[in-house]
């Protein structure tokens, strides 16, 4: 579990990181350089789910040997289907990252949300849903990393 006090905004319990995995984790089916990395750390202290649409089909070969469970979505659906799942774990004990239209409404629930611009850009409706936007998956992972730089962005 992560704990952070931020001041005059919450008390955050994190036990899971919900990731989306295309124009989050990866750009065109490829995962990020440093991604792997920063996942086996955050693994110490939470439970990992890659929840996506698995556009390019590349998730599960990408993620193989990473402490983390995969759910790969049908074509339709996904925003529901995100959002039931991170309703299933507990929303405020949820962090979620990602960056299209599908991932806003698992970010109106969770604890914490943060949207990350990359090549495949975001989705204005899920930039307006979180609480940070982060302008690559490394430094959204490091935000939870390094958690004094979410006090410094999200303290009242």
């Amino acid at each position: 579990m992560l704990a952070i006090e931020i001041p005059d905004f919450a008390r955050l319990e994190i036990e899971h990181l919900v990731l989306d995995y295309n124009g989050t984790l990866a750009v065109d089916g490829r995962m990020l350089d440093g991604v792997r990395e920063r996942l086996v750390q955050l693994s110490a202290s939470l439970q990992l789910h890659v929840v996506t649409g698995d556009t390019f089909g590349t998730a599960r070969g990408a993620l193989r040997g990473l402490p983390c469970t995969l759910t790969c979505l049908g074509e339709s659906g996904q925003r529901q289907s995100k959002r039931d799942y991170v309703t299933a774990l507990d929303p405020s004990r949820v962090a979620c990252v990602g960056n299209g239209r599908n991932d806003q409404d698992m970010m109106a629930i969770a604890g914490l949300a943060i949207a990350v611009v990359q090549l495949e850009g975001a989705s204005a409706e899920t930039l307006m849903a979180a609480q940070v936007v982060a302008r690559g998956i490394c430094d959204a992972l490091d935000l939870l990393l390094v958690p004094k730089r979410l006090v410094a962005t999200l303290r009242g």
